[in-house]
């Protein structure tokens, strides 16, 4: 876990007030905080520069390019381009991203209602509506105040978001520090593109298939068949922003025999054809 006394970052001038800047990551997550009726906006790479830390607002981070990786709950939720994530209140996490190239954008909003999709993390696609209303966010940046005249306009961004954000994405893979347990998921992330069964993994780590099926609900809580499910589906997004492969190589490139097969699973986890969800993130 990273270290609580994140290393000083500079920030820009805040200015809209022409408040001090705020050179400690620390210093700057507790400002927003302390800032209970006003809703902040990022432009920069801030996010994901700072330690394991909370909001007691809500976080909506949109990726737009690449691939982002939000770190929660013993889990690594996969964010692909063109969608976005909320992070409710008081839930620990970071994030991380493997490529200069990704933008994300950050909004943190005050929550005044009782609406349950604010209390539930969730990754969702973002449509055309919500694509031109986080663009038009790029006209402010940092605090907006309720009496400011952009106010209003970010309120109905945040009202909006439980009636569009329907078609939730189960891009997560579960992550845990168990000593027999990291080399398989390795070896498994290795060999993704290959047969693999739990009887081959359970013999070429010389334990029995009843062994390694209770290591993967005792550590993970999932079976090992939904793990090997939802790593490749993982793969497959990441191949399908990372490269120009087509589906039928993807496909293959994560263990699938035929592109029917492939396409069914990925429909399960995503609630959406391999072919629609490329079209919208490439």
């Amino acid at each position: 876990m990273p270290d609580a006394t994140f290393s000083v970052i500079c920030l820009k001038l805040y200015q809209m007030s022409q408040t001090e800047v705020v050179r400690n990551s620390e210093a700057y997550l507790r400002y927003i905080d302390d800032t209970p009726d006003a809703i902040f906006v990022l432009h920069e790479k801030l996010e994901r520069r700072f330690p394991v830390h909370q909001h007691t607002k809500g976080q909506l981070t949109y990726v737009d390019g690449g691939i982002a990786y939000v770190h929660v709950q013993g889990k690594i939720l996969v964010i692909p381009a063109r969608h976005y994530i909320w992070i409710p209140p008081g839930l620990l996490h970071f994030l991380t991203v493997r490529s200069s190239a990704t933008a994300i954008r950050t909004v943190y909003f005050p929550l005044d209602t009782e609406e349950p999709f604010y209390r539930q993390m969730g990754i969702y696609p973002v449509d055309s509506l919500l694509l031109e209303m986080l663009l038009f966010t790029e006209r402010f940046e940092w605090e907006v105040r309720n009496e400011d005249k952009y106010y209003p306009f970010l309120k109905a961004l945040f009202n909006i978001l439980p009636e569009i954000s329907n078609n939730h994405l189960h891009t997560v893979l579960p992550v845990t520090r168990n000593e027999r347990l990291v080399p398989i998921l390795k070896y498994m992330e290795a060999h993704v593109a290959e047969e693999i069964s739990l009887k081959r993994i359970s013999k070429e780590f010389s334990l029995s298939e009843r062994t390694l099926s209770r290591i993967f609900q005792a550590e993970l809580s999932i079976s090992f068949l939904q793990y090997l499910k939802q790593l490749r589906m993982v793969k497959a997004v990441e191949l399908m922003l990372q490269t120009e492969l087509t589906l039928s190589e993807i496909a293959y490139r994560t263990g699938y025999q035929s592109i029917a097969a492939f396409s069914n699973t990925f429909y399960q986890l995503t609630n959406t054809r391999p072919s629609q969800f490329a079209q919208a993130i490439r």
